[in-house]
């Protein structure tokens, strides 16, 4: 094995813990540190849940440049239509389904 890829899931899945919600800042902070450390894929979030997350996926997706940028999303078109345009600017998007 010549590499092994790292993917982060703090911005969605981190934040999940009690008491550990995070506002758009403070998640654009997170990925700036992700991509710093060399993640390969982040999980900036589930677009489809809030507008917040949906603007906390665009602005990540946005910013980053190395990383590919993720959103979850169930498997309903709704759901991966608003993923779509959440990661659309991104350098390198993607979508992360669960059914």
């Amino acid at each position: 094995m010549d590499r092994v890829q790292i993917f982060d899931t703090t911005l969605r899945d981190g934040e999940q813990s009690p008491g550990a919600t995070m506002n758009v800042e403070e998640k654009l902070a997170i990925a700036r540190q992700l991509e710093h450390l060399g993640v390969d894929v982040i999980e900036a979030g589930f677009a489809a849940s809030s507008e917040g997350d949906f603007d906390a996926v665009r602005r990540v997706a946005e910013m980053v440049s190395r990383p590919i940028v993720l959103s979850l999303a169930r498997t309903r078109e709704q759901d991966v239509d608003r993923a779509i345009r959440a990661v659309e600017h991104a350098k390198r998007p993607g979508i992360h389904i669960f059914i």
